[in-house]
């Protein structure tokens, strides 16, 4: 007999396996250094060191496309990673680029910069929120709104641009309440961007596939400032860019729908 309030023994079963509980430790570490590297871009932002601040929010970026490459190349994906990722986000590409463009430029704005500063945030944590609940119900090949660490990467960009070519704290707070506030727009928007999840990186690629990403590399070290905020600025237009032109695709065959079916008609 068993005492009432006690456990109930637990009976094993020959030949199953116990799981082992516990969390991996290679993606997780990325995810923990993207984390970082978000925090300190908040710091550095609040000693007045924007560039720092700017060039940490990037670094955010990079670890963060790793650990979730570095997971599926490995085999090591789980609930916890996923979970993580998310809330590392929120902080490096959310609350990271809100606090520094509102430090940078924003507070000048009164109410209405700390306004446009929550909404970027309060944008990312809804776009990060609908994004987990579509995991394997949509498109992989397409994104549904900004991702956020692009959004971030627009503008953490802005602002190391700006100082890189020397525009002071708080000279263009009309052009960053505009980047803020559209990019948190697009975060949240039903526009589709490219996501990239079907290039193959394991498999074997051409001589000039190497030579190209050889030529980024020489191309960013040139200004990097310039070249990496263009970039993430023309993926950030392409979304709209993508919508539009696929609109007019339709109304097109629509229209031609339309003028075939009124021959057909005539014809009878």
């Amino acid at each position: 007999m068993t005492k009432a309030n006690g456990p109930e023994p637990v009976v094993e079963q020959p030949g199953v396996k116990k799981q082992r509980r516990g969390i991996y430790l290679l993606p997780n570490l990325f995810t923990t250094a993207a984390l970082f590297a978000g925090f300190y871009a908040i710091v550095a932002a609040m000693s007045g060191r924007f560039e720092a601040a700017a060039v940490s929010i990037f670094v955010a970026m990079v670890l963060d496309g790793a650990d979730g490459r570095i997971a599926r190349l490995t085999n090591t994906q789980s609930a916890f990673g996923a979970e993580y990722d998310s809330l590392s986000d929120v902080v490096s590409f959310g609350l990271a680029p809100a606090l520094v463009a509102y430090q940078w430029a924003l507070s000048g704005l009164g109410k209405l910069g700390w306004v446009a500063a929550f909404f970027y945030a309060a944008a990312t944590a809804l776009r990060l929120a609908r994004f987990n609940t579509q995991i394997g119900t949509a498109d992989r090949r397409y994104f549904q709104g900004l991702p956020c660490p692009a959004a971030g990467a627009v503008v953490a960009g802005l602002v190391w641009l700006s100082t890189d070519y020397g525009v002071a704290p708080g000279e263009a707070p009309v052009v960053v309440f505009t980047v803020t506030v559209a990019t948190a727009i697009l975060m949240v928007s039903n526009v589709r961007f490219y996501s990239f999840k079907d290039l193959d990186l394991r498999g074997r690629v051409p001589f000039v596939a190497v030579l190209a990403v050889l030529l980024l590399f020489v191309l960013v070290s040139t200004d990097p400032p310039l070249v990496l905020f263009g970039a993430c600025a023309a993926y950030a237009a392409s979304g709209p860019i993508l919508t539009l032109v696929q609109l007019r695709r339709r109304r097109a065959g629509r229209r031609t729908g339309g003028l075939v079916g009124d021959e057909r008609a005539r014809r009878e």
